[in-house]
């Protein structure tokens, strides 16, 4: 297990359930025409995934540039997210 951490890898398992799970909730969308739209969904893991990606490159040593660029990717994930709940006026 403190390999899984060590390497990163952890993340790597966490990112594929996340794309897991986005693509069972587009399934029960299509077929039920409830839950969030696909976009939205998105979007939000989006933002979920950049912020592990973040963690990983710090895990694994990357670069602060590297690691910055996740969180900035996290951050216009997040606030494109933000746009699509608010609505507009």
């Amino acid at each position: 297990m403190a390999n899984l951490f060590a390497t990163g890898r952890i993340v790597d398992l966490i990112v594929a359930l996340m794309l897991l799970e986005l693509g069972v909730l587009i399934v029960v969308r299509a077929r039920t025409r409830r839950g969030i739209h696909p976009i939205e969904l998105a979007v939000s893991l989006a933002a979920g995934m950049a912020l592990l990606l973040a963690l990983r490159s710090a895990l694994v040593g990357f670069s602060w540039q590297h690691t910055a660029m996740w969180l900035v990717l996290a951050l216009m994930a997040h606030l494109l997210y933000l746009k699509f709940r608010w609505g507009t006026p």
